[in-house]
């Protein structure tokens, strides 16, 4: 994969990491067509470059794209969305699945010196979730700042006492929309809005975003064999149990993948958390130097961060993904669980496929959700129609 494409894939998994479901996809095709023609910067940890030494980066960029234009508009409607610019001398590494990315996590963790910022859809108060409760608290009793937002019903199985827990050690932490009466009378309508991020930031310096909450079911703890069978409230299913007493498909690990990212770009991730928390604390975003230290270039990924969120509204990260497909030249490779696209994300995958693009998706056989799993294959026919790969 060469240096665009590279840059392109890494921006687009943070983006969607970072997106917040449960809101209906918005019509977003005055957005797309009506988007600015904004210069579009490159910042490095000296700062944001200037107008001829950002064209000079995107000039090499377009060397390897034969539709430049194509990757202009792209790169813009990116900037315009997310109101940041490209980033320069990252490091993005892919980790697949809880046995890759938890030790990597908890090794972060363990290393922090100034603070460690988590926000978790599900974070689940069993043996991986107490491995991670201890390393936090570890570095909260050696002075570390630690706040910990997670979702109040991606986490709503997770015991009362689990959070009050890590409280009382002094851990700053948040429900997101909790379902709680107070919460229930103070959110009203907008209690359907969940936060699914999967997002830790420590010392400002390295973050990881994806996929993987803290949950067994992603594997067996890193310091020994899992427990229980997925609840619930981790979103497994509720069936019979019986091809999980045959060791079956219920029984393996949930398949997915997070990204480690060091460099300039930790920073967009960073202030990402801190509006987060200010909205759901109703207080002022903390702009503390602390949280946004000068940091050298770690690699050599071009990378921005958009942030989905689950506000009313156009989703910058949802658009950014219609976009990226609308403008795609070679190839379109999508792995996700819960496929249930849209309208416009149909049209683009449609579109792309007729006019050459090899469209790609791996979607399960087998999902903790029916429903979801049959709407999806709902639209199966429409794609193979035209083309797509699944």
């Amino acid at each position: 994969m060469d240096f665009m494409r590279r840059a392109a894939a890494i921006a687009a998994v943070a983006g969607l990491a970072l997106a917040g479901a449960c809101v209906s996809a918005p019509s977003i095709d005055r957005h797309l067509e009506n988007t600015p023609a904004t210069p579009v910067q490159v910042s490095t940890p000296h700062g944001v470059l200037t107008h001829a030494q950002s064209r000079r980066i995107l000039d090499e960029l377009r060397k390897r794209s034969p539709q430049g234009t194509v990757l202009d508009r792209h790169l813009a409607i990116e900037q315009t969305l997310a109101g940041t610019p490209l980033s320069a001398g990252n490091r993005a590494t892919l980790l697949q699945d809880g046995a890759q990315t938890y030790p990597a996590e908890l090794a972060a963790i363990r290393s922090a010196k100034s603070y460690i910022h988590l926000e978790m859809y599900i974070f689940e108060g069993g043996e991986v979730g107490r491995e991670f409760a201890d390393a936090l608290v570890e570095r909260r009793r050696a002075g570390v700042e630690v706040h910990v937002l997670y979702d109040g019903v991606g986490s709503m199985d997770t015991p009362k006492e689990f959070f009050d827990g890590l409280r009382h050690e002094g851990i700053e932490v948040t429900a997101f929309n909790d379902v709680s009466p107070k919460g229930v009378l103070r959110k009203g309508p907008n209690l359907d809005h969940r936060d699914h991020r999967k997002l830790i930031v420590v010392d400002g310096r390295v973050a990881f975003v994806g996929g993987i909450n803290i949950s067994h079911v992603y594997g067996p703890s890193p310091r020994g064999p899992g427990g229980s069978p997925p609840s619930a409230g981790s979103g497994s299913s509720k069936g019979s149990g019986k091809e999980e007493a045959k060791g079956g498909i219920e029984s393996r690990p949930w398949r997915d993948t997070q990204v480690r990212i060091e460099g300039p770009v930790v920073a967009q991730l960073e202030r990402t958390f801190l509006e987060q928390w200010a909205k759901q604390r109703k207080e002022a975003v903390q702009e503390d130097a602390r949280y946004f230290p000068k940091v050298a270039p770690a690699g050599d990924e071009l990378v921005r961060a958009i942030a989905g969120t689950p506000d009313e509204g156009v989703d910058a990260a949802y658009v950014a993904l219609v976009s990226a497909i609308e403008n795609s030249e070679s190839t379109v490779r999508i792995m996700n669980a819960y496929f249930v696209p849209a309208k416009d994300l149909r049209e683009a995958l449609v579109g792309a496929a007729r006019r050459g693009v090899r469209v790609e998706l791996i979607l399960p056989a087998h999902l903790d959700t029916w429903v979801v799993l049959e709407a999806g294959r709902s639209f199966y026919t429409e794609l193979l129609e035209a083309g797509v790969h699944i």
